[in-house]
This record gives C-alpha cells, structure tokens and sequence, in this order.
C-alpha cells in the first residue's frame, strides 16, 4: 500500500462510488416496465428498454467537449420516443423518481467510510457529473448528505469531468490546495486523470490502472485508516 497523503479534503463521485450502477440499469428497467404498462407505448417494453437507452446515449454522445447536459432533458427525449403520447401527457418525472428512490441502492463500503470520515477532522465534499437535484436527492436517500461540507455538481458548474473547472470549484468550497485534496472516483479519464491534472491525489475505485492512480481500493472501508487521520 502507497504512502498516505497528508491531506485536509476528501472528494467523492456518486455513479459508481457511492451509487452502485446496477441498481441504476434495474431502475430504469423497471420505469420503462411501468411506462409502457400505464401508457400508449409504440413497442413492448424490451425494445422499448434499448430504445431509452439509445436515446440516452446519443444524447450524452452528443455533448461538445466537457459542456454539460441535463440528465432530466435527456429522460425527457427517451421517453418521448417510446410513448406514443407527448411527455408533458404523462406523469413520467413523478414516475421516474419514484421508481429511482425505491431501487437504486447505495455502495455500502462507501457509505461506512464515509460514515468515518465525517467524524474526522477534514473537508468531505461530491465532484460529480449530475444534476443538481438528482445528486442531492440521491446522497440524501443513502444518509450521506449531512456527512458532506460541499456538494459540487456539474449542473452548477456548467462542465463535466476532467474539466478543470468541477476540481477548482470544489477546492475553492473546501478552501484548500490541489495537492491537501483526494478525488475518489471509479473512472481513468474523469476523475484519475482529471483529478491529477488539477493538482489532487487519485483513489480508484473501480477505475483501470495508470500512471494517474495514486492508490486503487477494491474496499472502501480501507480508506480512513490509508488516509490516517481517525483516532
């Protein structure tokens, strides 16, 4: 195991850190289950399930460099194609976040770390590529919401990852310097290589290997005592 870091902020991803993506895929199927069942569809729901996720994709596809696209407009398009009634026809945003608070599932080695670490004396703050009340509402349904200082968001920011501007925001929120940080993410290119252009310590999580990983866990739990700071 490297060296600990001698560091005053800690920094989290949500998708696939601290949000475990699989229950994200059950999410979305069970929402085009229930849509196509309540609604006028123009297929059966399997088709319609890779439909949506067409549709999304080209739309995240689509993004000019790190500009950043709303989730919500995204839902909007892949439900508009799927249904042979207009979105605005349908109460699919009540249905979608109804659906997503009952099945998405938190990482649990994720959330006992981060459960330590708020009674340790440093900054814990979200660098993530969401929407604003998504992500909140997300941290909010795990219990982890009131263990972060900062909640950095690419909606309020404007840019996705690597983009230099989510990291810079979010050290200005902490008030500290790139190298006093950590970004713990599951991605190389977002949050390894975009958090060590800026300056900060890397932990994968799920991320291939390179030459911007400072330390990779396969358990989270293990975190508060490489980064030494609980009694």
């Amino acid at each position: 195991m490297s060296e600990s870091p001698d560091v005053e902020a800690v920094f989290w991803d949500i998708g696939g850190v601290i949000l475990r993506m699989a229950s994200v895929r059950a999410a979305h199927r069970e929402f085009v289950d229930r849509l196509c069942a309540e609604y006028p569809a123009t297929t059966d729901s399997d088709a319609a399930l890779e439909r949506w996720r067409d549709v999304l994709g080209t739309y995240f596809g689509e993004r000019e460099g790190t500009a950043f696209r709303p989730a919500r407009e995204g839902y909007r398009r892949a439900v508009d194609e799927i249904l042979t009634v207009s979105p605005e026809e349908t109460e699919w945003e009540s249905l979608f976040q109804e659906i997503r608070n009952e099945q998405v599932e938190p990482n649990p080695d994720a959330v006992a770390a981060i459960d330590d670490l708020a009674d340790a004396p440093l900054h814990q703050g979200i660098i993530s590529d969401v929407d604003d009340d998504e992500g909140e509402q997300l941290l909010r349904t795990f219990g982890v919401w009131d263990a972060m200082d900062s909640y950095t968001a690419s909606e309020s920011v404007g840019r996705t990852k690597p983009d230099p501007a989510m990291f810079e925001t979010a050290l200005g929120k902490a008030g500290v310097e790139p190298a006093q940080a950590v970004m713990i993410g599951d991605r190389y290119e977002h949050d390894m290589d975009g958090g060590t252009r800026a300056g900060l310590w890397t932990v994968a999580y799920g991320a291939e290997d390179g030459p911007a990983v400072d330390i990779a866990f396969d358990d989270l739990r293990e975190l508060p005592d490489w980064l030494g700071v609980l009694e």
